[in-house]
């Protein structure tokens, strides 16, 4: 940087000048706010998206978020719970949570509002160092000792019910309808808000033109449902926000014209009508969630089986091995069932009894019944078609 033909001190204020005006685009930097607090060194510090909050990581193994204004910057709260030094800490751009890594080979979500831990990931042998989230979809990035994964924090398919021609779907706070022989999609109804979680399921009543929807937290017993009657005259540019009721309850389906079932979460069954009155309370084996099955009828799922209940008589029908069903598939003259695993799809009568099984290597997504009773099914990579007999 030495320049010939020019005193010391000239040479001084030149290399200053540049390395001032390239690192902070002015000449000066100024320090606003100092932030106190934690105990050991500071791995990470990042910004809100939109709020004047800052959240830090430290080797005290502490969160911290950090609030402030023009004048001064002042501590928030801390969330603690990891039990190695926390290498990264970064805001959800969208939702009210804050994501944090460590070395103690896990990653963190935490409520911002209530500071509390709602989901833990672990990986056994792999320290966390560094965290990032996409600006606009619902997916995060973490890197660690043997290289990095991609994940998401919800599902984002979106909760459906089809009924004859119509597909009933959520999207953006609104119930959507989708005609299948016009292809004439429109907004029927707007939700209310108030739940920070998706809609994870929903159930309609073609006799009552009602719905449930259900949401599901990421800590299960804040999980909620509501029921709606669907404005019968909808204005698609401007829908109608009718009043539901909400109550809190796991998966809520409809049994019968004017009932419907309630997982609860001592994982009994509350039978509700029309009005979201309790009618009964049934005592049910040991389950996690429920499926329709029929009129009267449930199908209970644990961890590696299906149960078909009969809710009338309180007392089980038939039982099948099968473990971790996401999803419960009936034909349209509820003849046969398909019940979907992450790799497995199992083709069952009326009855739960087993008429095929089929294993697939690779995620199964979705499926449906065709008119001459073939079950089409997707994986991450191609549409398949299943006859009933295997």
């Amino acid at each position: 940087l030495r320049k010939k033909n020019l005193s010391p001190g000239a040479v001084e204020s030149d290399v200053r000048g540049i390395t001032g005006v390239d690192l902070f685009g002015t000449t000066d930097a100024v320090v606003k706010h100092v932030l106190e607090g934690h105990d050991r060194g500071v791995n990470w510090a990042a910004f809100h998206p939109t709020m004047p909050l800052i959240v830090s990581g430290a080797d005290d193994r502490q969160v911290k978020i950090w609030r402030m204004n023009e004048s001064k910057a002042w501590e928030v709260d801390t969330c603690r719970g990891h039990y190695n030094n926390v290498s990264c800490a970064v805001f959800h751009p969208r939702q009210e949570l804050i994501l944090s890594n460590s070395e103690d080979k896990s990653i963190r979500v935490w409520d911002m509002s209530k500071r509390t831990g709602v989901q833990t990931f672990r990986r056994d042998h792999d320290r966390f160092w560094v965290l990032a989230a996409h600006p606009n979809l619902n997916l995060f990035a973490a890197g660690h000792d043997g290289g990095m994964i991609v994940f998401k924090l919800e599902r984002e398919r979106p909760a459906y019910a089809v009924h004859g021609n119509l597909l009933y779907y959520v999207k953006d706070r609104f119930l959507r309808q989708l005609d299948f022989n016009s292809s004439k999609d429109v907004a029927v109804m707007q939700l209310r808000s108030g739940s920070k979680f998706p809609v994870f399921s929903m159930s309609y009543n073609p006799a009552e033109n009602a719905v449930l929807l259900c949401t599901r937290a990421s800590n299960l017993e804040n999980s909620t449902y509501d029921l709606y009657t669907i404005p019968k005259d909808a204005d698609s540019q401007n829908p109608d926000a009718p009043e539901g009721k909400r109550s809190s309850g796991l998966t809520a389906v409809w049994v019968a014209r004017n009932r419907f079932a309630v997982l609860d979460r001592m994982h009994s069954i509350l039978i509700k009508n029309l009005k979201n009155e309790i009618t009964k309370k049934v005592q049910v084996p040991n389950c996690d969630e429920i499926f329709y099955a029929g009129t009267g009828n449930l199908l209970l799922r644990d961890s590696d089986s299906i149960t078909l209940f009969d809710v009338q008589q309180k007392r089980t029908l038939a039982s099948v091995k099968i473990s971790k069903v996401k999803y419960v598939i009936w034909s349209a003259d509820m003849s046969h069932v398909a019940l979907l695993a992450k790799h497995a799809i199992m083709i069952c009568n009326r009855k739960l009894e087993s008429l095929c099984n089929i294993h697939e290597n690779i995620r199964v997504k979705s499926g449906a019944w065709d008119e001459s009773g073939v079950f089409i099914y997707t994986t991450s990579n191609h549409i398949k078609y299943a006859v009933t007999t295997g």
